[in-house]
């Protein structure tokens, strides 16, 4: 869900904070006011070109940012792994950013560090759709339709794609580790050597060791300039013989005490120095109670050298940067060594390990499939009816699940084809449908799979632009209540023209011009009068009154 949009000196928008909500925000306003600049900043996250032109007059570059709440387990997708490495810790959400320069470069953030625009792209994608051009693209990717159908197939096969997801990376560890094995059996069994020579050689070394060694070592080294220095310090406060500067400030403080009885202004100086005196003494016990944990002992000092010199070679065997380093590699060498314990012949092991990964991701993969094949009927059918209340009632829908490269997904890749008038040939949704049609084929995706499972589309957020491109009437009808009930489910922005769509929005802004020098753009959320008077704009009701009031007939 996108949940707050910041756009600064983007065109003829001098600056604009729009916090969204979940269900249907509207965007409307006068042809020409600058809706689509909110369109060109959700662009620009999408990875779309940006350039000086779009920069605006109140200063040298332009600046969109937007949080976004992301689903359970977002990150853990490999493509999203550079994102992954910069998220702060304890960050529930995704906070990106895009920065158009004067000179036309643009530079992408994650939580406001540098990220590549590729990177930034491939995660948003995953959040938020876009009609137009940024639809196209998404629906031309096989793998984006192969989501919406299993989406549609409900949450017992979002589970299905979980365990297929786990048993493909199974596999791919599998083979990795069976083609090491294979490729070179005495390098294999060289390497199972190292690694009970590594955890043997390391047994006894113990977290935090070293560290701790360090510092007796530095304690070791200079016990006797701590021993003379406490000394010293301890009889400056409280000496055995004679007065320090604990007695002394209790010589000022008994003093002055009876000065304190006869001005009162002076008793909390003499409270203070009661304190004083106290906190000296207290000092001086815990320095001299210091002196006995110094230990000048060169034999513990030769033997400290001789361990941590003894970690250094084992840092230097292994090829290991840090005693943390060397800690790691041990854990993971007794867990292989745990893996193939009672195997006589690693290639063996691996092999029957391999074997156990494969069937398990052919069940997989079988599941997955033979549930998108049962359900492709029923999913073209259910688009077919949203194409015709959408206003393309001549509108068939096909799909084909294909076989295809094995991969997280199973083997299986689907193909949206599309017809939109009787007698063409059905054709990739892409390549056939443009502007209006493509957002309504969106749409009528969208609703369907969002109807069945929230995995799809639930928690996205769904930006239509030309929805209301070329319709009226009951067409906009049907259109406006297909994005009321996609709403319940995902969160929908949609720029429009049409009364009938802004009518059923949760919430609702407006994007209109305003007059000066330059003349800016500004976006604001509309309370309920201010919606009254903007739908009866859009509703042509103003105008009406006006042409009335001149006495023009109708």
């Amino acid at each position: 869900m996108l949940r707050s949009l910041r756009i600064e000196n983007l065109v003829v928008i001098r600056q604009a904070e729009l916090g969204l909500d979940a269900g249907l925000n509207a965007l409307t306003g006068e042809t020409g006011a600058g809706k689509t600049i909110f369109a060109q900043a959700v662009g620009l996250l999408l990875g779309g070109r940006g350039d000086a032109g779009a920069i605006g007059p109140a200063g040298e570059e332009a600046y969109v940012e937007a949080e976004l709440d992301v689903p359970t387990g977002f990150f853990e997708e490999d493509e999203l792994a550079p994102l992954a490495e910069l998220r702060p810790e304890d960050e529930p959400g995704l906070v990106v950013a895009r920065r158009i320069f004067a000179d036309g470069r643009t530079r992408g953030y994650a939580w406001g560090r540098a990220v590549a625009r590729d990177d930034l792209a491939v995660a948003v994608e995953r959040l938020v759709s876009m009609s137009g051009q940024f639809e196209q693209r998404r629906l031309g990717r096989p793998s984006y339709q192969l989501d919406l159908l299993d989406s549609f197939c409900g949450p017992a096969q979002a589970a299905r794609r979980r365990e297929c997801r786990e048993a493909w990376r199974e596999l791919v560890a599998a083979r990795r580790r069976h083609d090491e094995v294979t490729r070179n059996a005495d390098a294999a069994l060289a390497e199972l050597d190292e690694l009970r020579a590594l955890v043997e050689a390391s047994a006894a070394l113990e977290p935090g060791e070293e560290e701790a060694l360090r510092a007796e070592r530095e304690r070791l080294l200079h016990a006797s300039e701590l021993i003379e220095a406490v000394a010293a310090a301890a009889d400056a406060l409280v000496p055995e013989d004679g007065e320090g500067a604990a007695s002394l400030t209790g010589r000022a403080e008994r003093t002055l005490a009876p000065a304190a009885g006869i001005a009162a202004e002076l008793e909390p100086i003499a409270q203070e120095l009661r304190d004083v005196e106290l906190r000296l003494r207290e000092s001086g016990g815990e320095l001299r109670r210091a002196l006995a944990s110094f230990d000048s002992d060169p034999g513990r000092l030769e033997l400290v050298e001789e361990r941590l010199e003894a970690i250094a070679d084992l840092r230097r065997r292994f090829r290991c940067g840090s005693t943390d380093e060397l800690l790691q590699r041990r854990a993971e060498a007794e867990a292989t060594l745990d893996a193939l314990e009672g195997a006589a012949d690693p290639a063996e092991a691996a092999s029957r390990a391999l074997a156990a990964a494969e069937a398990r991701y052919d069940a997989a993969s079988e599941a997955l499939g033979q549930e998108r094949r049962e359900q492709a009927g029923l999913f073209a059918v259910a688009v077919e009816e949203e194409l015709a209340g959408l206003g393309m009632g001549e509108g068939a829908f096909r799909i084909e699940v294909r076989e295809h490269a094995a991969g997280p997904s199973g083997w299986d890749e689907a193909v949206f084809l599309v017809r939109l008038n009787a007698g063409l040939p059905f054709a990739p949704v892409a390549d056939t449908a443009s502007g209006g049609e493509l957002s309504r084929i969106a749409l009528a995706l969208a609703a369907v799979a969002a109807g069945s499972d929230q995995e799809g589309t639930g928690g996205q957020t769904l930006v239509f632009d030309e929805i209301d491109a070329g319709i009226g009437g009951q067409t906009a009808h049907h259109v406006a209540d297909t994005l009321r009930r996609l709403a319940a489910r995902a969160q929908v922005i949609t720029i429009t023209h049409l009364p009938q769509i802004a009518s059923v929005a949760d919430a609702h802004f407006r994007v209109e011009k305003v007059a000066g020098d330059p003349t800016r753009t500004q976006i604001e959320r509309l309370d309920d009068a201010e919606r009254r008077d903007e739908l009866e704009r859009m509703l042509g009701g103003q105008e009406f009154l006006a042409a009335l009031a001149r006495g023009e007939d109708g």
